[in-house]
């Protein structure tokens, strides 16, 4: 049986930091785990989800990367492996290499690019879940994978006894998660993937189907998400409301200039927070100098930084 309560509310999808010439730099992503560990700004950390990148990431890098964070924190905080990858082989053997590294839940993206109808995410997702004696959480994000997880498809998967529940890309389709927890048994969990939607998430599902969020700006206020969520489920929404209309900002201009993933500016944002972040892989881009002015003065406003940009 998963047991939700051990990964806690905050998984943070980890940067993955790259250096200028664009390799991983490992020892760059051992200290930013460490970080997160130390500032409590995350519950759980997924390693190569979107916001860590793995699109862009080999197969052996990948791999090592689960290993080198693995041993900078140890027992410290759960991990989990994401492992989709674009062809079911492929998401089959990582699954397997991370279990054998003794990860114990996994998450697999819909396979991307490839657009496969909704039978063919059913043998995808049953292979990936058949790999290994692991858990496995399904991941829903049609922006980028082009493909949408139906809540039938969910439901059908929901019968596997290690598929546990559902990372949902949360905000281009806000109602899914309902129709996500009307279609399957009340174990299965549901995660907000959106940092924009986590009250909206817990509004639909409450505290024993929604697990958590998945959010790359825990990087930067993963407290301050917690003690929202906290507020919200103990009775005080118009505190919690607050909270999410203050931070609501700093989402929204992680995604200026028409970025859709906003890595790039998260980790600018991490670099004003003292995080050895690193760049983007290409074709991502650093942030730009407007762009980061803008990332400072909005870090500066809600009191994370000083107003000379110092933590």
């Amino acid at each position: 049986m998963f047991e939700k309560h051990l990964y806690g509310r905050i998984l943070v999808p980890m940067v993955t930091p790259f250096a200028d010439d664009q390799t991983v730099d490992y020892e760059a992503a051992a200290a930013i785990a460490q970080k997160l560990v130390r500032d409590n700004n995350a519950d759980s950390i997924i390693l190569s989800g979107t916001t860590g990148e793995f699109h862009t990431l080999t197969y052996a890098e990948r791999v090592k990367l689960f290993g080198v964070v693995r041993d900078a924190v140890g027992e410290d905080i759960p991990l989990i492996a994401g492992t989709g990858c674009a062809s079911t082989r492929e998401t089959v053997a990582l699954t397997q290499k991370a279990h054998a590294m003794g990860y114990k839940l996994v998450m697999v993206v819909a396979p991307y690019y490839a657009k496969p109808n909704q039978t063919e995410l059913l043998a995808h997702f049953r292979a990936a879940a058949a790999a290994a004696d692991v858990s496995v959480m399904l991941y829903n994000i049609p922006i980028f994978t082009g493909v949408n997880l139906e809540p039938d498809t969910v439901a059908a998967l929901a019968e596997v006894p290690n598929i546990v529940g559902i990372k949902e890309e949360a905000e281009l389709n806000p109602k899914q998660i309902t129709a996500y927890l009307n279609a399957t048994p009340e174990d299965f969990v549901v995660y907000c993937g959106d940092d924009t939607m986590v009250l909206e998430a817990f509004a639909q599902g409450g505290r024993d189907r929604i697990g958590g969020i998945v959010s790359g700006a825990s990087h930067l206020i993963g407290c301050q998400l917690r003690e929202m969520i906290e507020r919200f489920l103990s009775g005080d929404v118009d505190a919690a409301a607050a909270l999410q209309r203050r931070y609501y900002r700093l989402f929204r201009i992680m995604g200026q200039n028409q970025r859709t993933n906003p890595v790039a500016l998260i980790k600018e944002a991490m670099k004003m927070l003292g995080y050895p972040a690193g760049v983007p892989r290409l074709p991502l881009s650093p942030g730009s100098d407007p762009e980061k002015c803008r990332v400072r003065e909005m870090l500066s406003e809600l009191g994370l930084v000083d107003s000379d940009g110092k933590k």
